[in-house]
């Protein structure tokens, strides 16, 4: 933050008031223009624009040095927190220091996924700031709003497409958490988060099979054996993308079939019981370190593989990977196994992220009560 004098324009006697200004850098606003932030406060003093005679310019060189004088005592003030600030020192320290810290902490302790999170939100705040330096001093609810603007109307993925709702909001919620801490750390006394709206998320649709749909794809043949064995190990055990590739030898235990492992998206670790279904699509046991579904890589081809092997089981349908985890979770509640079992076979940390399904079980029993024939026609 910068403290400048600066004089207004001249009234219709010639004066000029002048006025100590706060400048906070700059921000986005809700057109994408970027706009000044600054602060202005009255010092009850005065200049004449073109001073006629010795009186008046004696007058103007007096009340400048005074007007130095008091920026140079605000500044003082600022620093020996004479403005309500809970820590001055810290006050002026880096945004961007603080929220990596929080970043290496968690590489302790959360999944690389979230920490990815954490990462990728830090590189937009950046951009938004154009490299600019960001103190606790400077992060009010201006920068907080720019920075959701930024988020929303003008940050690019690597393919250059704006991001999608779930991604603003999430990069948008660990700026957020990261302002949170700095609060209850008494770092900041005015948290900005409480006079900026967050980022609502959209619920996608889920897009799931339905058990004879299944059946149809175990039946008809994918260009990858390894994709086809993979995919349907996901929609009998609901294990992710990124844990069944990750998959090796010593994580199952055949004689009890049941996999050990730790999430790569949470951490959590994990015991899951196979059923003899899923042990039908195993290769033969290879060395402990080797992966199961060896082999298996996310790629285009993958996703057009799959597409394709979609179609000639005759479903249309818009599927991905994914869409095997949540074939998992509609089957097991719709053969009536309780919601919190299903969080955990799911690894969910929260049961409200498994809530979610039971949307889709109600439209399931809704389109099925409309099917029955009328008994009175």
């Amino acid at each position: 933050m910068k403290l400048t004098i600066e004089k207004k324009s001249p009234d219709s006697t010639g004066r000029q008031q002048l006025l100590l200004t706060r400048n906070y850098g700059s921000y986005l606003n809700e057109n994408g223009k970027r706009v000044k932030r600054r602060k202005r406060q009255s010092m009850d003093l005065f200049i004449y624009a073109n001073p006629k005679d010795k009186f008046q310019r004696d007058h103007n060189k007096k009340t400048l040095d005074i007007s130095e004088k008091i920026r140079a005592q605000a500044i003082v003030d600022l620093a020996n927190n004479k403005h309500h600030f809970e820590d001055s020192e810290k006050q002026q320290e880096s945004f961007y220091s603080y929220m990596q810290q929080i970043i290496n902490d968690k590489e302790h302790t959360d999944s690389p996924s979230n920490v990815s999170l954490w990462e990728s939100s830090l590189m937009h705040l950046k951009r938004y700031c154009e490299g600019n330096p960001l103190s606790f001093a400077d992060f009010d609810a201006d920068v907080l709003l720019g920075f959701r603007t930024y988020l929303i109307k003008h940050a690019r993925t690597k393919s250059d497409k704006l991001l999608s709702s779930n991604t603003t909001s999430c990069y948008f919620n660990k700026v957020r958490a990261a302002l949170n801490k700095a609060f209850h750390e008494g770092i900041i006394r005015r948290n900005p988060v409480n006079e900026v709206k967050s980022i609502k998320i959209e619920q996608n649709p889920r897009n799931y099979l339905e058990e004879e749909e299944v059946t149809a794809l175990y039946k008809t043949e994918c260009r990858y054996d390894v994709l086809k064995r993979a995919f349907l190990f996901g929609c009998l055990t609901g294990m992710r993308w990124s844990d069944i590739q990750k998959l090796t030898w010593e994580k199952l235990t055949m004689i009890d079939p049941r996999a050990t492992f730790n999430h790569i998206k949470t951490g959590q670790l994990q015991y899951l019981y196979l059923p003899s279904d899923a042990t039908m699509l195993l290769d033969s046991p290879g060395e402990a370190h080797e992966r199961v579904f060896k082999g298996l890589r996310y790629s285009s081809y993958t996703n057009v593989a799959l597409t394709q092997w979609m179609l000639r089981a005759g479903i249309t349908k818009h599927i991905t990977f994914h869409c095997a985890r949540h074939t998992f979770a509609v089957r097991m509640l719709t053969n009536d196994v309780d919601i919190y079992t299903v969080s955990k076979l799911l690894g969910h940390s929260e049961l409200k992220t498994t809530q979610i399904y039971t949307d889709i079980i109600d439209r399931k029993r809704k389109e099925a009560m409309t099917t029955l024939p009328s008994l009175f026609q």
